[in-house]
């Protein structure tokens, strides 16, 4: 069993991660004075409130509150668990993270994260069953025609790790299911089924098989397209797993990122095979949803990997729903420099179908001329509607306001509210008035109260060196000043590593009920000048080393009042009271 990752591990792995570089590549971040700026990731927001630091390797959005280092973006922005976040940042560095021995002590996570891996591996040997498969079964000249029907080459079938589930009723099962553990591992993952107790069948027969991959390449899950006959649906997919959520997956995605540096569009299609065959013509910027309508989720995917997205559907009523349904889940992410268009095939024809036809230039073409979602929109909303009448205008309206409410761009809001006023006849200005826009964000700071001591917690955490600029006096620690042990312990880290910065800090102090109140005083904006810091810093501590002295010459006094003090007492009030003279 897996152990925990060193300590030590993740302290590297933060040091050697640039939160700036980290960040830009899934945001972009613009320049803004010492630190860096974008609009926020984690709520809708027209004007820049999240603000990256790189002396401090530290984010804050002052609209939602959001906060963290370099392991907290991957948790909040990738919706990973910690473990994999850690995975996640280490894959980039082409590190191996490692693992302490636990000497059997049981972890739930730990555990979980090993049987993950040991998940991926399976999935894996069952891609590469289903390809040897394909080469090897003996129905593999009637499927390699097949797909040589279907236009596709041997270069797409490897690319897309394309394989065949051979017709046996247990073939994989007899392959990989070989002991008691690893017959259960196949029904967990869905790659088996078990009507009866301790028989196992294939789940996947006589299908060509699509792996479906995960931002990491990692198989996850599949879909099986039936060859011929009727023996089941024609596309059968894997069931949800405990490493498979198909509302959060695009199949496509992983080879489209491979294909292009950086993705300038991508287009949603609805079939493995469209994917597929698009990719032959040389289109390899195409993804489908998993056997399931485009979620919100996968919106807000795309959105975080292009600017522009395109969505391409049959012309049919079922086209026209599943764009509608695309449209309303992509509002929300619609901020300014985002794009989303739409494409209706003619009748009977689907992006596999024409683009043989066509061609990649002239397929492409189509997608020169796309929809904009706005004119989509309002021809969906219009529909069964009279607008020629008062009644079918006020219906609009309803419609229509809450829906350009949800969009974050105010220059597609102005947009969408100068269409509508003319369809019905009303200004901008007037229907602008009906808009029930958010209300803006308040800082979280402002409810916050600094206290000399959290000022000086806050400074120290913000600008560890400001460490060596006071006295390391662990005795006042005695005296019970509340946030004073934290504050000496802050101080002491800082002494220890001097190159230690603010994520750093906070990652190591994850787990412990100071993390909330530290990852809040992180985001603080001080407005102290730099060359005042240290001046600043050490008279508040000054401030609070005369409040320790204060307190503990209060405890004697009452002391001396209510039970006397001895000598050393005495000795020691004469000189507190000294030294506060002296202050």
């Amino acid at each position: 069993m897996a152990g925990k990752i060193p300590r030590s591990f993740i302290d590297d792995l933060l040091a050697r991660t640039d939160i700036i570089d980290l960040i830009d590549g899934k945001v972009g971040l613009k320049k803004a004075g010492k630190d860096y700026q974008a609009c926020c990731p984690f709520h809708n927001e027209k004007s820049p409130s999240f603000t990256v630091s790189q002396d401090k390797q530290f984010y804050h959005c002052f609209g939602c509150g959001a906060h963290g280092n370099a392991i907290s973006f991957m948790m909040d922005y990738e919706k990973l668990d910690f473990v994999d976040a850690i995975e996640e940042l280490a894959s980039m560095l082409h590190m191996e993270v490692p693992r302490e021995n636990t000497h059997g002590q049981s972890n739930k996570p730990q555990v979980s994260a090993e049987q993950k891996r040991s998940d991926y591996d399976l999935m894996m040997q069952t891609s590469q069953f289903y390809e040897h498969q394909l080469k090897r079964h003996d129905n593999s000249n009637a499927v390699i025609e097949y797909l040589k029907g279907r236009g596709l080459s041997g270069q797409t079938v490897k690319k897309f790790m394309i394989g065949y589930a051979p017709s046996e009723w247990d073939g994989l099962c007899k392959h990989l299911g070989r002991t008691v553990a690893q017959k259960k591992q196949l029904v967990d993952l869905k790659l088996a089924s078990e009507k009866t107790p301790g028989r196992q069948f294939d789940f996947f027969r006589d299908r060509l098989m699509f792996p479906i991959r995960d931002k990491r390449g990692r198989v996850i899950a599949f879909g099986g397209r039936i060859l011929q006959g009727d023996n089941g649906p024609k596309y059968l997919n894997s069931p949800e797993t405990r490493i498979f959520h198909k509302g959060f997956e695009l199949y496509g995605l992983y080879e489209a990122k491979q294909a292009f540096k950086k993705l300038t569009q991508v287009m949603v299609v609805e079939g493995y095979m469209d994917v597929v065959a698009l990719s032959e013509q040389g289109i390899e910027y195409a993804v489908a949803a998993l056997g399931t309508a485009t979620t919100s989720e996968h919106m807000q995917t795309l959105f975080r990997t292009t600017d522009k997205v395109v969505c391409c559907y049959d012309g049919d009523r079922a086209g026209k729903d599943a764009a509608w349904r695309a449209l309303e889940n992509a509002l929300p992410y619609l901020n300014n420099g985002k794009s989303l268009q739409f494409v209706f095939l003619p009748d009977g024809e689907d992006p596999d179908s024409l683009v043989q036809k066509e061609g990649k230039e002239l397929f492409e073409q189509r997608l020169e001329q796309a929809s904009d979602f706005s004119k989509v929109l309002f021809e969906r909303l219009s529909i069964d509607i009279d607008i020629a009448t008062d009644a079918g205008k006020a219906k609009l309206m309803s419609l229509a306001l809450p829906l350009i409410e949800k969009v974050p761009s105010d220059f597609y809001q102005e947009n969408l509210l100068e269409k509508l006023a003319r369809l019905i006849g009303r200004t901008r200005e007037q229907l602008n008035q009906k808009l029930n826009n958010p209300r803006q964000q308040q800082s979280v700071q402002s409810k916050f109260k600094m206290t000399p001591m959290r000022i000086a917690i806050g400074l120290l955490l913000q600008h560890p060196n400001l460490a060596n600029t006071i006295p390391h006096s662990p005795e006042l620690v005695e005296l019970n000043l509340p946030g004073l042990a934290l504050f000496k312990n802050l101080q002491a880290l800082c002494l220890k590593h001097p190159h230690i910065n603010t994520g750093q800090i906070l990652e190591l102090h994850r787990d412990t009920p100071e993390f909330k109140a530290l990852s809040r005083l992180a985001g603080w904006q001080h407005q102290i000048a730099e060359e005042q810091l240290a001046i600043y810093f050490q008279n508040t501590f000054k401030f609070i080393e005369d409040q320790c002295l204060n307190h503990r010459l209060e405890t004697l006094l009452i002391k001396d009042k209510t039970q006397g003090l001895n000598k050393e007492e005495r000795l020691e009030y004469s000189l507190l009271t000294q030294a506060l003279k002296g202050a």
